[in-house]
C-alpha cells in the first residue's frame, strides 16, 4: 500500500456467533472503507496533465486548471473568467452634413 495507511484489526471469528464479533467486524469494515475513500496525499516524480480547461468555471475547491501557459488552482476567492471579452454603449451619435 502507497498511502501510509493503518489497516484496521479484523477480529478472529469466534466459535459461536455474538454481537461483540459482528460489531468489531462491522467497525473494521468502516474504517477501512473510510480509508479507501480518502485520496489520501500524491507524490509523483513524473505527471502529465492533458485537457485542462481554461477557466475555472464548474470546477471544485483545489481543481487544476490551465490560463495563459500556466496551471492554477481554483479557489473560492479568485475568479478566473473565460475571457476578458466584453461590449457596451453610450448615448447615441447623429451626423450631419
Amino acid at each position: 500500500m502507497t498511502r501510509n495507511l493503518n489497516l484496521p484489526f479484523f477480529p478472529i471469528a469466534p466459535d459461536q456467533y455474538t454481537q461483540t464479533y459482528m460489531a468489531e467486524v462491522v467497525r473494521a469494515f468502516s474504517v477501512y472503507l473510510l480509508q479507501m475513500q480518502n485520496p489520501g496525499e500524491g507524490r509523483h516524480t513524473e505527471l502529465v496533465l492533458t485537457n485542462l480547461q481554461t477557466h475555472d468555471r464548474s470546477l471544485e475547491i483545489g481543481g487544476l486548471f490551465q490560463q495563459d501557459g500556466f496551471v492554477k488552482i481554483t479557489q473560492g476567492s479568485v475568479p478566473h473568467p473565460e475571457g476578458l471579452l466584453g461590449t457596451g454603449s453610450v448615448g447615441s451619435v447623429t451626423v450631419t452634413t
